[in-house]
């Protein structure tokens, strides 16, 4: 009888299978997210912008130096292949980062510390990009841009819009997410923010995001023998986001306002490493760069929660690794195999050859045809240095 592939690589299965249990506390976005944004958003506009918000966290579920403990009595030297174990040595120093970013959520320059660690700081490069995206007039009236949907809407587009994908998410509303919609992984679930007025463009927008890429990523990741396509590889963000946003563009809802929200990310990333407070972020933002208020602190939100959480400014620098590996013919479908990293393709691909990755299952609709017909963001996006 021919032995089965977990068989032949048994080590491997039994490594990718502890860490998948170890892995499954710690959803750094089940953590991150504030529980009293509105009350504190309330207090912050009633005092005219001079408050610093004092934001509460979930409680954590796990005990840290435990987890650590476990992932690193792992027995690496047991998986034969080097580029694969590599791989696997990347994530455990991925994961043990992850888990003191969750353990210091609150504890101001902790976190932040640990935040850059994981996710970096945008560059003087990366801060030119955006300050280049700034430049562009996105002032036009323009009705798609309309706030007129309610969350209720919102989950009717969406089901009507999975239609197009063979595979089944739960949609659940909820008052504690800093976005306006985010994909959970480890539940198949997409949240919605209760309160968030949609417009025709974000409903758009949020469906070639979240379903055309994270779900489907999601459901490709637990479609492979291993467990690692689902849990994510090291720096999985930036390849992620940027695919996320790469759909945006090719299903032609790509706005030179979105783009300059990704823009505005990486400004208020880097106010972080100049040691601005949550309002100097916001004064930034709202006074310097006229962004309205609600959007300026919804930014800022995002890049102080935790304590200082530079992990957006990759959505900007993502896009333009994959719009420029997109453009030289190369493949999409390796970076919809889960939740994986462009930086790791070769290994990805090694492990197909090798029966223990397969091609993805589900693709991602809006990368059939390319329906961008505004010709100013090839211009922006090959402009990017």
């Amino acid at each position: 009888m021919a032995e089965t592939l977990e068989e032949k690589y048994q080590d491997l299965f039994d490594i990718d299978s502890n860490l998948n249990r170890l892995v499954k506390k710690i959803e750094l976005l089940n953590y991150i997210n504030p529980l009293n944004i509105e009350s504190e958003k309330k207090q912050f506009f009633g005092a005219k912008y001079n408050y610093e918000p004092t934001f509460k966290y979930p409680k954590l579920r796990f005990n840290g130096y435990k987890l650590h403990r476990l992932f690193f009595s792992q027995r690496l030297e047991r998986i034969k292949d080097d580029d694969i174990r590599d791989l696997y040595k990347d994530i455990i120093y991925e994961y043990s980062g992850l888990i003191e970013c969750i353990e210091t959520i609150g504890k101001g320059k902790k976190f932040y510390y640990n935040s850059l660690k994981s996710f970096g700081t945008p560059t003087e490069r990366d801060i030119e990009n955006a300050k280049f995206i700034l430049r562009f007039d996105d002032s036009g009236f323009e009705e798609d841009l309309l706030p007129l949907y309610n969350v209720d809407d919102a989950i009717a587009y969406f089901e009507d819009y999975k239609k197009r994908y063979d595979f089944d998410f739960t949609i659940k509303k909820s008052t504690n997410i800093s976005a306006a919609a985010m994909v959970q992984n480890n539940t198949q679930t997409l949240v919605l923010r209760k309160n968030h007025k949609f417009s025709k463009n974000q409903l758009a927008v949020l469906a070639n995001h979240e379903i055309g890429v994270h779900m489907v990523t999601t459901f490709n990741g637990l479609n492979q023998p291993l467990k690692v396509f689902s849990n994510g590889f090291p720096n999985n963000v930036e390849t992620q986001e940027g695919v996320a946003v790469y759909s945006e563009y090719m299903s032609g809802n790509l706005t030179i306002t979105r783009l300059k929200e990704l823009a505005y990310r990486v400004i208020a990333a880097d106010s972080l490493a100049k040691g601005y407070s949550f309002s100097a972020t916001f004064d930034l933002l709202h006074n310097q760069y006229k962004l309205n208020r609600d959007k300026a602190f919804v930014v800022t939100l995002r890049i102080h929660r935790g304590g200082g959480f530079t992990k957006d400014y990759l959505y900007l620098t993502g896009l333009k690794k994959v719009y420029d590996y997109a453009k030289s013919g190369k493949d999409l479908d390796v970076l919809l195999t889960g939740k994986v990293t462009l930086e790791y393709k070769d290994v990805i691909l090694k492990m197909q050859d090798l029966g223990l990755a397969m091609p993805s299952k589900h693709y991602t609709d809006a990368f059939l045809e390319n329906n961008n017909t505004n010709k100013n963001f090839d211009f922006i996006l090959n402009s990017l240095k």
